[in-house]
């Protein structure tokens, strides 16, 4: 339901004009790219939907969490894996989900399949690591399933007359699957739309031209941390926290000059580079935006050519289509800048953030089990390569109190998500310090916030099916 306060502020939209950041915008800097622009990256899709503030018991009660479980988490599209994580016929890994559990595994060459991943007898957890098999069985007394899901096998079968009667509830239930640019999904939910449907067509546009499916996991780092899931996914779903959080990045990111776009179930923000933060008190030269985009010190050598009188976004987006040539061939060569450069970080409702163009990053956030004050949160490299397709990276676990610096594959991006993290858990302190009942967001920088908001609270009024 939306609260008097809500109707008051949404009907604000309409009186009071949307403003947006001194200094260039995302559309202004691809006016000066090198190469035609896309129509796609042209198009801009701002969600205005009120003023209202978010209620923090959305973060902070096991009442709001329980909702969630029984109206988000068993009815919605979520990502469980990559297709190269189940290569094999028997290959399957564990998806886990606030309380529930799921198998996913490849049956055939051509199928996927999942199901609850517990035994249908008493109940005990098929599984409870990855791995292949050539059939479900459980390890407390041996009832067995066929990959397809048909039982295969009940111990002292003499002593199950009744289930003759019954063949038909003993096939592993499943749940929907549906893949995508080489991610796997499934949903609990037997009624959901395909999933093409809920990713609708402006997504599936846009990544068709970055050829995802032909990438591989080239590192895999998850760390537990201790506030909600929404926290965690909400401190990557705006720009505006750079200033403060990354000062490093102002010289040469433009984050309050980001773009921000809402399609359904899909959202987009894209950070230009290149260009300095309209809040930094002096302007820097195309030189030292550069140096500080590859961390390289003054009078130190830059890894890159670079000429007197180049732009920051010429020579990266040159040094760009060369890293990328052996995997992409001269197709790069037709390729923005801005595909090279910007940080494109798109999001798929309502916890998994793929990041757009030739960005390698991924990241999904998960409650830590059942718990509703701790979290999953993950980071993913999705490469591109040359030749055989690489196995995907074991994943590295990181506990509350181990650094992202201690998961080196992660280079550069391991001190940004620690920057990132050393907010996420003060926030959730801070929620239950907060004399308000709500939570106060920006009308465009911090739109994705309230966007994912919005549509969760959509998802616990229907309730349950």
């Amino acid at each position: 339901m939306t609260s008097g306060r809500g109707r008051m502020s949404k009907d604000l939209d309409d009186q009071i004009p949307l403003e947006r950041s001194p200094g260039p915008s995302w559309q202004d800097v691809l006016d000066q790219d090198s190469r035609p622009v896309p129509d796609f990256l042209r198009a801009e899709s701002p969600y205005l939907n009120g003023f209202g503030d978010i209620p923090k018991d959305r973060y902070l009660s096991r009442e709001w969490h329980e909702k969630e479980k029984a109206c988000l988490w068993s009815r919605v599209w979520q990502f469980a894996c990559r297709e190269e994580q189940i290569p094999e016929i028997g290959s399957y890994i564990v998806y886990e989900i606030a309380d529930q559990s799921y198998l996913v595994s490849r049956v055939s060459e051509d199928e996927i399949k999942a199901y609850p991943n517990v035994c249908l007898h008493r109940g005990r957890l098929l599984k409870t690591y990855d791995g292949r098999c050539s059939e479900f069985r459980c390890p407390y007394h041996g009832f067995a399933w066929h990959l397809d899901g048909e039982l295969k096998h009940i111990p002292a079968e003499w002593d199950f007359p009744h289930l003759e009667a019954r063949s038909d509830d003993m096939a592993l239930p499943e749940v929907k699957v549906g893949t995508w640019a080489g991610f796997v999904f499934i949903n609990p939910d037997p009624e959901a739309e395909s999933l093409q449907d809920f990713l609708g067509e402006e997504i599936l546009r846009h990544f068709a031209r970055w050829d995802l499916e032909n990438r591989y996991i080239q590192a895999h780092v998850s760390k537990i941390v201790n506030c909600n899931w929404k926290i965690a996914n909400e401190a990557f779903s705006e720009g505006f926290h750079v200033n403060a959080t990354h000062p490093q990045g102002m010289t040469y990111t433009g984050d309050p000059q980001s773009q921000v776009d809402i399609w359904g179930n899909t959202a987009r923000n894209i950070s230009p580079k290149g260009i300095p933060c309209p809040l930094l008190p002096f302007v820097p030269t195309e030189e030292q935006m550069l140096r500080d985009a590859l961390d390289v010190r003054e009078g130190e050598p830059l890894p890159i050519p670079f000429e007197d009188g180049e732009t920051m976004r010429a020579a990266l987006s040159r040094a760009g289509r060369e890293r990328f040539r052996d995997s992409f061939g001269d197709r790069v060569d037709d390729l923005t800048d801005a595909e090279f450069l910007d940080a494109w970080v798109y999001t798929v409702f309502p916890n998994f953030m793929p990041w757009g163009a030739f960005n390698r990053i991924f990241y999904r956030f998960r409650p830590n089990g059942d718990e509703y004050e701790s979290c999953i949160f993950e980071i993913f490299y999705l490469a591109p390569f040359s030749g055989d397709r690489p196995p995907p990276a074991t994943e590295t676990k990181l506990d509350p109190s181990d650094p992202w610096t201690d998961a080196p594959e992660l280079e550069k991006l391991a001190m940004v998500a620690e920057q990132d993290t050393f907010n996420m858990q003060r926030v959730h302190q801070g929620l239950k310090v907060l004399r308000r009942e709500g939570v106060l967001l920006s009308r465009y920088q911090e739109s994705i916030v309230r966007w994912r908001q919005d549509l969760i609270q959509e998802y616990v009024e229907q309730g349950p099916r």
